[in-house]
C-alpha cells in the first residue's frame, strides 16, 4: 500500500530589473519629486462599470432566455449516463443506489447531478463564472458547527464543485423546489411562489453583495442566530418551535453522540459495529485480499499522507489521536457506490472519539462539460472549492491520493463525520415552511457565489425586477416534467430487470 500527496500549485511571479537614461539595467533610479509614477497594472472597472455591464448582457442572453429547456432528440440519455458511472463504483452498492433513487422524483433527483448537467450544458449562458457547488440542490444545505463551536447554515456537499457558470446552481436549487413540492402535493401556485421566492431571495442577496466590499462579503455572518435574526419575520407560529428541535438534535449529533451511535467495545477498546450492508467494519470486509491488521496499519499511512493537508495546527490536534478501527459506510443518493470510509480514532480517553470520513472524490460531472480541474487530485479540488463556499468549514477537511487497496490509485477528501450536522425535514414542510427554506438557501448560494465571482455584474444582470425569476420558474417546472419521466424510466427499467435494485435500505 502506497500514498501520496498533492500540493497546490504555486503562482510564479516575474520581476523585472529597472533602468534609467544614465545607467543601465540593475541601475537605482534617480530621486524624482513630485507624484510617484503610476503603477503599470491598470485600475479595475469600478463597481458602476461591472454593474453597467451586466446590464449590457441582457442584450446578448435575455433574461427570459433562462425559461428555455427542451429535451430533444439528441439528448443524453438519463440512464444511460447514470449507468456510465457504474465502472467506477463499488458493484455490490449499486443496487442499493437505484433502489434510493427509484423512492420517488425527488430522491432521483437527488442523484441525477450528472444527467441535469449534460441538459444545462445546453441551457443559455451570460459568461459570468463563479465557483459552483455543482449540485446545489435543497437537500444540501444544513447546519453544523463551526470552528467557534456555533451552528451555521450554509451549503454543506461539494463532490462536484467546480468553476463554471452561476445559472446552473441557482436552476438546479429552484428546480428541486419545484420537485419536492410536487412530492409534498402542494398546488401549482403554491409551487410557483416557493420558487420565485427561493429566486428572488438569490437576486436581492446578489444585490446586497453587489454593494459590499470583497472583504465584507467573505465576513458576513452564517451563524444560525445571525441568519435567524433575518428571516424571523418569516418564521413564526409553529415553525419556531420545529426550527428549534431541529437545532436541537444537530448539536446531539458529535463524536460522542456517534460514538453512541456506531460504536461497541470489544476487549476495551471501542469498535465499530456492523451494520451490513450500510457500515462493514474492515474486519468483514474481504474484497481488499488483506487482512483487517494490515488495512489498519496501511490506513495509518494514509492518516500521515492526509495529515500534511492540514495547517499546522490543526496537525498538532489531529496527533492526539491514534486510529483504532474503520468502516465502509453507505452515504448519500447520488453518491452510493463511490468509496467511503469511517474511521474511528480516540484520544487518551476511550471517551475522547474523533470520527472522520474520508469519502471518495472522483472528477466533478460538470468536468464532462466544463472542461477539467486546475487541481490534479480530486480530493483536493472538492477541498479547495468548499473552503471558497463555505463561510466556516470542518477543521478537519483535507485530502489524499491512495494506492493499494483495490490496485487502483483513489483520491479522498477527510472530514468529521458528525459535527453538530443536521438538515430539514423537506418532506414534512408545509409550503409555507417551504418557501421560507427556499429563500434561506437562495440567499445563502448567492453569499457562497458572491465570494469567488463578481457580484456587481451578476447583480447588474438580475436587476431589480422578477424577470429571472420567472424565467428560472419556467425552466424549474419544464425539468421537473423531464424529471419524473426519467425516474419512471428508471421504475421500469427495475421493473422489467434490466437495472437492479435494493429499495429496503
Amino acid at each position: 500500500m502506497s500514498r501520496s500527496t498533492t500540493r497546490p500549485p504555486r503562482r510564479q511571479v516575474a520581476r523585472g530589473t529597472t533602468s534609467t537614461a544614465a545607467g543601465g539595467p540593475g541601475t537605482a533610479p534617480a530621486p524624482t519629486r513630485g507624484p510617484r509614477p503610476a503603477m503599470a497594472e491598470p485600475a479595475p472597472p469600478s463597481r458602476a462599470e461591472r454593474t453597467a455591464r451586466g446590464r449590457a448582457l441582457r442584450a446578448e442572453v435575455p433574461r427570459s432566455a433562462h425559461a428555455e429547456f427542451t429535451a430533444g432528440k439528441d439528448r443524453e440519455d438519463a440512464l444511460d449516463l447514470l449507468r456510465s458511472q457504474e465502472a467506477a463504483r463499488v458493484p455490490e452498492l449499486l443496487p442499493i443506489r437505484y433502489g434510493r433513487m427509484a423512492v420517488s422524483p425527488f430522491t432521483f433527483f437527488r442523484g441525477a447531478a450528472l444527467p441535469m448537467a449534460s441538459d444545462l450544458s445546453r441551457t443559455p449562458r451570460t459568461g459570468i463564472d463563479v465557483q459552483l457547488c455543482g449540485d446545489a440542490h435543497l437537500a444540501n444545505f444544513g447546519v453544523f458547527a463551526s470552528p467557534e463551536r456555533r451552528l451555521v447554515f450554509d451549503l454543506n456537499d461539494f463532490d462536484e464543485t467546480l468553476p463554471g457558470p452561476w445559472e446552473w446552481d441557482v436552476k438546479r436549487l429552484a428546480t428541486s423546489l419545484e420537485i419536492a413540492a410536487r412530492d409534498n402535493g402542494f398546488s401549482r401556485r403554491a409551487r410557483t411562489r416557493i420558487v420565485r421566492a427561493a429566486v428572488a431571495a438569490y437576486r436581492s442577496g446578489m444585490a446586497e453583495f453587489a454593494a459590499c466590499t470583497a472583504l465584507d462579503v467573505w465576513y458576513t455572518p452564517a451563524d444560525v442566530d445571525s441568519v435567524r435574526a433575518r428571516f424571523a419575520h418569516q418564521v413564526r407560529g409553529n415553525r419556531a418551535p420545529r426550527m428549534e428541535k431541529t437545532l436541537d438534535k444537530a448539536r446531539s449529533r458529535d463524536n460522542l453522540g456517534a460514538l453512541s451511535r456506531f460504536a461497541g467495545e470489544q476487549g476495551g477498546t471501542p469498535r465499530i459495529i456492523a451494520e451490513p450492508p450500510l457500515i462493514v467494519p474492515v474486519s468483514d470486509l474481504t474484497e481488499t485480499g488483506e487482512s483487517a491488521d494490515d488495512v489498519l496499519a496501511g490506513m495509518r499511512e494514509v492518516v500521515l499522507a492526509y495529515r500534511e493537508s492540514l495547517e499546522p495546527e490543526r496537525r498538532v490536534l489531529l496527533d492526539r489521536y491514534r486510529l483504532v478501527d474503520m468502516a465502509r459506510k453507505v452515504v448519500g443518493v447520488g453518491s452510493v457506490g463511490t468509496r467511503s470510509w469511517m474511521m474511528l480514532l480516540l484520544g487518551d480517553e476511550p471517551t475522547d472519539p474523533l470520527f472522520l470520513q474520508a469519502k471518495e472524490a472522483g472528477p466533478s460531472v460538470l468536468e464532462r462539460y466544463l472542461g477539467g480541474s486546475e487541481y490534479p487530485n480530486s480530493g483536493q479540488r472538492v477541498v479547495v472549492g468548499q473552503r471558497m463556499m463555505q463561510a466556516a468549514s470542518d477543521i478537519f477537511l483535507g485530502w489524499v491520493r491512495v494506492s493499494g487497496f483495490d490496485e487502483q490509485t483513489r483520491d479522498f477528501y477527510l472530514r468529521q463525520l458528525r459535527d453538530w450536522k443536521g438538515s430539514a425535514d423537506v418532506g414534512r414542510m408545509a409550503p409555507k415552511g417551504m418557501q421560507t427554506y427556499g429563500e434561506l438557501c437562495g440567499w445563502t448560494l448567492a453569499r457562497a457565489h458572491a465570494r469567488t465571482g463578481d457580484p456587481a455584474t451578476i447583480a447588474g444582470y438580475l436587476g431589480s425586477g422578477p424577470a429571472f425569476d420567472a424565467a428560472v420558474r419556467d425552466f424549474a417546472a419544464a425539468y421537473a416534467d423531464r424529471n419524473e419521466l426519467d425516474h419512471a424510466a428508471l421504475v421500469a427499467a427495475i421493473g422489467a430487470g434490466r437495472i437492479e435494485a435494493r429499495n429496503d435500505l
